[in-house]
C-alpha cells in the first residue's frame, strides 16, 4: 500500500485566536477623563476664572460702589449675596476678590517655579553654588511661611506686586529643593552618563535631559503652590499685610465681616465657601496632574470616570477612537 503524498498539502494554521478584545490605548486624554477629581477641579477653576474676569466688565459691576443706605442688606434680587458694612455689593466684591486671588496665586506659582527650577538645576552642576544656595533655602524654610511672608510684605510695603514678591520668596526654596532632588536622581541615569561620555556640555545636558525630566514634578508642585498662595494671600489680607483696602480680596472681606458677623453672617459664610472651593479644586488638579505624570500609572487603565462617560454620550465617535485604540 502506497503512503499518501503530503508534500503539496497546505500546512494547517496553528495560531491561537484570542477572543479577548485588544487592550485600549492608555492615552493622556483618556486618563485625564477617567480621573474624575482632576476634571472636576479643572471645571471649577475655569468657572471661577470666567465669573471673576468676564462677568464684571460684561455686567458693568463696580466693587467700589458705595451705598450707605443699604449697608448690611440681606440677600435679595438686587444684591444676591447682600451688601457689606459700606453698602457695597457682596457678590461683586467676592468675584473681584476671586480675580485677585487667582492672579496672585498664578503669578507666585509661575515665578517661584521658574526661579526654583533654575536654582535646583544649577545647584546640581556646581558644588559651590549647591552649598551656598541650599543653605539659603534651608534658612528661609526654617521660618514659618506666613510669618516670613508678613515680614517681607511689611518691609516692602502694601501692594499686590510686593505681596507677589514676598510670596515668591517664601515658596521658591521648597520648589528648589524638590527640583534639586529630582535632578540628582536624573543625573545618575545611564542616558546622562552616555551623553557626558560623548562630550555633551553642561548646558546641553541641562536643557535636553535634566529639564524635561524635572518638568512633570515641577508642574505638579507649582499647582500646589498655587493653592497655598491663595490661602496665604487671604490670611495676610485678613491680618492687614496683604492686598491693601479698598481693593477687593477674600481676606479683606473676611476681616470686614468679622465685626458684623451677627448682623451679616453671609459675609463670612459665602466668602469662606468660595475660598474653600477654590483651594479644594486646585488640590484636585494637583492630585490629578500627579497621577497623569506618574510613570507607574502610565500602563494602568482604570474604569471610565463620570466625565469619560459624559463625553462618550455627546461625542461617541471620539471616545470610541480613544477607548478602543
Amino acid at each position: 500500500m502506497t503512503a499518501p503524498n503530503t508534500h503539496n498539502l497546505p500546512v494547517p494554521n496553528t495560531t491561537v485566536l484570542s477572543m479577548r478584545p485588544e487592550a485600549p490605548k492608555n492615552t493622556l486624554w483618556r486618563r485625564a477623563l477617567s480621573n474624575t477629581g482632576f476634571m472636576a477641579g479643572i471645571i471649577i477653576i475655569l468657572a471661577i476664572f470666567v465669573i471673576s474676569y468676564v462677568l464684571p466688565p460684561v455686567l458693568g459691576l463696580d466693587p467700589y460702589a458705595v451705598d450707605p443706605v443699604n449697608r448690611l442688606a440681606e440677600p435679595s434680587a438686587e444684591h444676591i449675596f447682600g451688601t457689606d458694612n459700606f453698602g457695597r455689593d457682596l457678590f461683586t466684591r467676592i468675584i473681584s476678590g476671586a480675580s485677585t486671588s487667582l492672579l496672585v496665586g498664578f503669578v507666585v506659582a509661575l515665578v517661584s517655579g521658574v526661579i526654583g527650577a533654575l536654582i535646583g538645576i544649577l545647584a546640581v552642576f556646581n558644588p559651590v553654588l549647591d552649598a551656598i544656595l541650599m543653605r539659603i533655602c534651608d534658612g528661609l524654610m526654617a521660618i514659618p511661611a506666613i510669618l516670613l511672608a508678613v515680614a517681607l510684605a511689611a518691609a516692602l510695603g502694601p501692594s499686590v506686586t510686593n505681596l507677589i514678591i514676598a510670596l515668591a520668596i517664601v515658596y521658591t526654596p521648597g520648589i528648589a529643593r524638590l527640583v534639586r532632588a529630582r535632578a540628582l536622581a536624573v543625573t545618575s541615569e545611564t542616558f546622562v552618563t552616555a551623553a557626558t561620555m560623548q562630550g555633551a556640555g553642561m548646558f546641553h545636558i541641562m536643557i535636553r535631559h535634566i529639564l524635561p525630566n524635572v518638568l512633570s514634578v515641577l508642574v505638579v508642585q507649582a499647582t500646589f503652590t498655587f493653592a497655598e498662595s491663595v490661602i496665604t494671600e487671604a490670611a495676610m489680607s485678613f491680618l492687614g499685610a496683604g492686598v491693601p483696602a479698598p481693593h477687593a480680596s477674600w481676606g479683606n472681606i473676611l476681616y470686614d465681616g468679622k465685626a458684623v458677623i451677627m448682623q451679616a453672617p453671609q459675609m463670612i459664610i459665602i466668602t469662606s465657601a468660595f475660598l474653600i472651593i477654590t483651594v479644594l479644586a486646585l488640590n484636585l488638579v494637583g492630585d490629578g496632574l500627579r497621577d497623569l505624570v506618574d510613570q507607574r500609572s502610565r500602563e494602568f487603565t482604570g474604569r471610565p470616570g463620570i466625565f469619560a462617560r459624559a463625553v462618550a454620550v455627546f461625542a461617541p465617535g471620539r471616545m470610541k477612537k480613544e477607548f478602543n485604540g
